[in-house]
C-alpha cells in the first residue's frame, strides 16, 4: 500500500487507474492486455497508460496533472512549475525558447550538457562561453567565478544558463553570479539535472530558488527515485514571461505523455515533503560509512570530499573516485565490476563515479566496498598527477556560429585532415555529456588527438559521425 496517495494526487489517479475496471477505447493501442498476445510484450507495456486516456481525458477536466505541478511549485517555492516526460532535455529546450528570439545572446557554462547547446541550435541564440575554473589538486572543475560571468555580462546576454551542480559534484559560488546577474536584470537559470535533492537536508547545499535563481531544470530520475525521463521546469516569473514558459513547453513537448512519469514525479514530490530528510540522511550515512571502508586501505585520498572545496560547493552525496591517486584505470576497473555485476555511473582514465541514492541501502553499499576494495589493490601501480579531463580543458574556439554550422554543406575528412576545420559535429564524451567541441568550433590537435586518446582508453565518444574517429565530419570549404 502507498503511503504517498493521500499526498500525490497525480500517483492516485495513477493508481486508481489500474485498480478501477475499464474497456478503454482509446490510445495506446497495447489496451493495457496484450500480455495476451505476448508475455514478454505484455510485461513492458500492459502497466502504462497515457495522461490522456487514462488519468485524465482529453480536455483536462478533472485538472489532476495541474494540482500536482501547483504543489511541486509550493514545494521548492516558484511560482510555475511542469512536469516533463522528455527529462531535464526537454526541459532545457523548453526554458531556452523561452528566453528570445533568433540572434539574442546568452551567457553559457562550458560544462553544459549537449541538450543545452542543441536548444541553443534550435532556437537561434547564441552562446557566449563561460570557462570553469580548474582546481589543481584534483583536475575537477570547480565553478565558473564572478570574473568569467562579468566579462560574459558585458556582451549584454538576455540570460545566464549554468549548469549545477557539475556532474562531479562541485558547484560555482552561485549567490555571488545571482547577485551579480541581478544587477542587471538577467535571469539565471540553472541546469540542477544531478541536484533534484538539494535543499532537503542540512548536510546538502540549497538549491537554486533558496539561492535567489529564477528557474531550476532538474531530473527525478537521476538523484531522485523517479521514472526514467521524468523531470520538472520551475520558474519564478519575475524576470521571465511564464505565458511564454508555457507555450515553448508545448511545443517542444510530446502530446501523449505518458502517465508513470508524471505519476512518478508527483510520487517523488511527494517523498521528498514527507521524508526527504529522513531518507537522504541515512543515504549521507550509508555513503560516509562506504568512503571509511574503502579509504582505510589506502594511504592516499582516493575520493572527493566536501572539504577539498569552500563551504557549500560540492554535494556530499556524490561518490567520485580518484583512480589516479591509485595509478590505476578507471575504465579497467570498470570492466571488473562490471563482471561482478556491479555497474558505475561514468568511468574515465583518472575518475569513477557511482551514483547513490535514497534507493539504495547499506548492504548495497557493502556489497560494493566488497567487491571494489580488492580490485582497486589488484590494480594499483605508481600515482599519476591529476590532469583535467578533455571536457573541462578545452578552450574552445569559436568560428561560425553553431546554428550556421548545423546547417552548412559538410563533408567527412580524415582525422589529420580535420585538425584546423570547422566541426559540423558536437563531440562528447558520454558520460557526462559535455561538448569537446560544438558544430562551428576549430577542430585543433588537442581535440582530435584528446579524442584519440581517449576513445583508445575506452571512454565511449558519442554523437561523432564516424564513432571511429577516423574520420570527421567538417564544414565544406568554399
Amino acid at each position: 500500500m502507498s503511503r504517498l496517495r493521500d499526498s500525490a494526487p497525480l500517483l492516485d489517479a495513477y493508481l486508481a487507474y489500474f485498480e478501477s475496471a475499464r474497456t478503454p477505447f482509446t490510445i495506446p493501442g497495447h489496451k493495457q492486455k496484450t500480455s495476451a498476445l505476448d508475455a514478454g510484450l505484455g510485461a513492458v507495456v500492459d502497466a502504462d497508460t497515457p495522461l490522456y486516456g487514462g488519468l485524465d481525458e482529453i480536455k483536462l477536466t478533472n485538472q489532476t496533472l495541474k494540482l500536482a505541478e501547483s504543489m511541486a511549485a509550493t514545494l521548492w517555492g516558484a511560482d510555475y512549475a511542469r512536469f516533463s516526460t522528455g527529462g531535464s532535455t526537454h526541459a532545457n529546450q523548453a526554458i531556452i525558447f523561452a528566453l528570445g528570439k533568433p540572434g539574442d545572446k546568452v551567457a553559457v557554462s562550458r560544462t553544459a550538457h549537449r541538450s543545452v547547446l542543441s536548444a541553443l541550435v534550435l532556437a537561434g541564440l547564441e552562446p557566449i562561453w563561460m570557462s570553469p575554473e580548474i582546481d589543481t589538486a584534483t583536475g575537477v572543475p570547480i565553478g565558473i567565478t564572478t570574473g568569467e560571468l562579468a566579462k560574459a555580462l558585458n556582451e549584454k546576454p538576455i540570460a545566464v544558463l549554468l549548469t549545477e551542480p557539475g556532474y562531479l559534484g562541485t558547484i560555482s559560488d552561485l549567490p555571488a553570479l545571482i547577485e551579480l546577474s541581478h544587477k542587471v536584470k538577467v535571469p539565471v537559470i540553472l541546469d540542477a539535472a544531478w541536484g533534484g535533492h538539494f535543499g532537503f537536508h542540512p548536510r546538502l547545499p540549497q538549491h537554486a530558488f533558496q539561492l535567489g535563481a529564477d528557474a531550476l531544470i532538474t531530473s527525478t530520475h537521476k538523484a531522485l527515485p523517479g521514472y526514467s525521463a521524468s523531470a520538472l521546469l520551475l520558474a519564478r516569473t519575475t524576470l521571465l514571461s511564464a505565458e511564454r514558459l508555457e507555450q515553448s513547453f508545448e511545443t517542444t513537448h510530446t502530446t501523449s505523455p505518458a502517465g508513470a512519469p508524471l505519476a512518478s514525479i508527483d510520487g517523488v514530490r511527494a517523498l521528498l515533503q514527507t521524508r526527504g530528510e529522513e531518507l537522504i540522511g541515512t543515504l549521507l550515512e550509508n555513503i560516509d560509512r562506504f568512503k571509511e571502508l574503502v579509504q582505510a586501505e589506502f594511504a592516499l585520498p582516493i575520493f572527493l570530499y566536501p572539504q577539498d572545496f569552500p563551504v557549500g560547493r560540492f554535494d556530499p552525496s556524490k561518490i567520485v573516485l580518484r583512480v589516479q591517486q591509485l595509478g590505476a584505470s578507471g575504465v579497467e576497473i570498470e570492466q571488473d565490476l562490471q563482471s561482478a555485476g556491479i555497474r558505475v555511473e561514468m568511468a574515465d582514465r583518472d575518475t569513477i563515479v557511482f551514483l547513490g541514492t535514497i534507493a539504495d541501502t547499506r548492504a548495497d553499499f557493502d556489497r560494493l566496498a566488497d567487491v571494489l576494495i580488492p580490485i582497486l589493490k589488484r590494480r594499483q601501480e605508481q600515482r599519476r598527477e591529476s590532469a583535467a579531463a578533455l571536457s573541462w580543458s578545452v578552450v574552445p574556439q569559436r568560428a561560425i556560429s553553431m546554428r550556421d554550422a548545423y546547417f552548412a554543406q559538410t563533408e567527412l575528412v580524415s582525422a589529420q585532415d580535420a585538425i584546423g576545420r570547422i566541426s559540423a559535429d558536437l563531440i562528447a564524451p558520454y558520460p557526462p555529456g559535455v561538448a569537446v567541441v560544438a558544430p562551428g568550433e576549430i577542430l585543433t590537435e588537442q581535440i582530435v588527438a584528446g579524442l584519440h586518446s581517449a576513445r583508445l582508453a575506452g571512454v565511449r565518444i558519442a554523437y561523432a559521425t564516424d564513432p571511429t574517429l577516423a574520420r570527421y565530419r567538417v564544414v565544406k570549404s568554399s
